[in-house]
Order: structure tokens, then sequence, then C-alpha cells
């Protein structure tokens, strides 16, 4: 089903929102909603089922106004923001995921930025739904650690070296011409590099450059699996990897920082919670360095870019 996009407060923007399960889809009909109620209203929701056919039966039959595609490539979420992305003919798109909710104005905020044409990308602020009390030793500079972001108090949008596919915006035609989100080799959705970090640097040719928009917000849950201390650890660990990798190891160096402040707000708990967190950052590194694993085949950004031509402008 297309939707309707014959409003005067149409933006020029599709948003994509993949999705792979049926366990997910309360908080996809969430998501989808939430995208409409957004003002300007996007020219188009794209919502993509990743090799799920009763996903997509499902989709097709019960949501209304959004588009509904099979994901094109390989399995995973990589794929299905490529199929959407590629699909799109509006200048700008925007990724929102099946498991989150945004708040008014994200999307207004995630545009402004662009009117700038050095801007080739945005993000917005990611919130914790927490499921249950937010552990006290959870340190705010670690939020990253379960999916959100740190963002004490709205501000102006600034220059950032990253943000998160769960909420941004990029311009398609920069997005498709370096191939759209490279797809992760192997099975583990837990693997040292992920797509945003090899689209990001290819994205910034040329002087391109993304913005952080703190006040574009949503809100991504947070359940009780993620708020152990081990999966705190473990996430440190594995971006300690990524960093080894891509050479971007800005949350290693913001560390210090983190440690200060928490020192100097008394939290012991939280400040153990950071020395913790940059041991095991470096350890990862030191590991990803010594271990030397082969690298990673090419991925098909080629055939990706053929497909993307051959989609509609």
């Amino acid at each position: 089903m297309s939707p309707s996009v014959n409003s005067d407060d149409v933006s020029p923007v599709t948003v994509v929102i993949p999705c792979r399960t049926e366990r997910r889809w309360t908080t996809l009909v969430q998501a989808v909603e939430s995208a409409k109620a957004q003002n300007p209203a996007p020219a188009e929701i794209v919502v993509v089922a990743d090799h799920n056919a009763r996903l997509f039966d499902k989709i097709k039959h019960e949501l209304d106004g959004v588009t509904v595609l099979t994901n094109r490539f390989r399995r995973g979420a990589a794929g299905a923001r490529n199929t959407g992305a590629f699909h799109a003919i509006t200048p700008l798109v925007a990724f929102l995921d099946d498991d989150v909710r945004a708040h008014q104005g994200w999307l207004a905020g995630l545009l402004a930025p662009f009117a700038d044409p050095a801007v080739t990308g945005t993000g917005g602020a990611i919130l914790p739904a927490w499921s249950g009390s937010r552990p006290a030793w959870f340190p705010d500079e670690y939020l990253w650690t379960v999916g959100a972001s740190h963002a004490p108090a709205p501000s102006e949008a600034t220059p950032a070296p990253e943000v998160w596919s769960a909420s941004m915006a990029v311009r398609r035609e920069t997005f498709v011409r370096v191939g759209g989100f490279p797809e992760p080799v192997g099975r583990s959705t837990d693997r040292p590099q992920t797509p945003e970090d090899a689209l990001f640097p290819r994205m910034s040719e040329g002087g391109g450059h993304l913005m952080f928009v703190p006040d574009a917000r949503i809100h991504h849950p947070v359940g009780p699996e993620r708020m152990t201390f081990r999966y705190f650890l473990h996430r440190c660990f594995v971006a300690g990897q990524t960093g080894a990798i891509s050479g971007r190891g800005h949350l290693q160096r913001a560390a210090p920082g983190a440690l200060l402040r928490n020192l100097r707000a008394g939290s012991l708990p939280r400040t153990w919670a950071v020395v913790a967190g940059m041991t095991a950052n470096a350890m990862g590194g030191v590991v990803q360095l010594t271990t030397r694993p082969p690298a990673p085949r090419a991925q098909p950004v080629q055939n990706q870019k053929k497909i993307a031509a051959g989609v509609r402008r």
C-alpha cells in the first residue's frame, strides 16, 4: 500500500523502517504511527520485511499508509535499509528502527541541517526506555552500550564523528553513490565493525560532514538482558575492537572526561563502571590488533549500486 502524498505539508524525505520478526509487531506499529505523526509528514513510509514472507503479508494487509517491500539483499538490517533507500525517490532518506518511538519534531529536527549543502547526514538523540529501574552504577556517558546516546540537555545541532542508524537521515544521492550500508560478513550481529563504521567515512569524502541534532529524539527500549554489568563490559570490549579496525577511537578518548565528571559528582559506582569500561575497551583493541583476523571479503557494493540504478528515481 502506498500513502497519499498530496499534502502541502509533506517533506522531501522517505522514512525507511526495517523489520524482521512478528515478535516486534507492537513496537513496529508504534514506530510507524510515530513516523506518520511527524510535521511535516514524510513523503513516504517504507517498511521492509527482512526475508520474512509472513511478516510481509501481515504488514501489507494490516498496516495502512505505508509501502511494504521485501529485502532484496542479504538478510540483515543493512540490506533492508538499502532496499528501502534505493526504492525512494525523495532527495533525503531517514531511517527509524522497528522498536523505537519518534517524538514530535524528530523528523523536522533531522531535516533542518540539510539547508547546508555540505551536510551529508544527520542523527538524533536516542533516549533509553528502561524496562525497570536504571542500574545505579550506569554512567550517562556509556549509554551507547545499550543503543542510546548521551545528550544531557537540548542544544544546537553540532558536527559529529558518527550518528546511529536507529535515528538518522542522509542525502539519498550520496548514500546511493557509495553503495549504501555495507552488509556484514558472517552471522554474528555483534561483529566488531558495524555498517555505520564503514558508511560514514565514504559519505564524508569530498568535505561532507555529519550533524548530531539533540532535539530530534526517539525512545529506544532497554531490556533486562542489556542492564547487566556483564553486557556493559561486553559492549565496551566490542567497541574497542571496532576502534582498532576503523581507527575511530573517539569513545575511548571521551572516557577520561567521563571519569572526571563522575569523580567530581561523588558517584563511586559510576566512577568504577567508567574505569571498567575503559579497561574492557582497551582490552578489545589489544585483542583485535594482536590476533589479526583475516580481512572480510569485499562487499558487493557494485551490485548494490546496479540495483539502485534500476529503481525509482
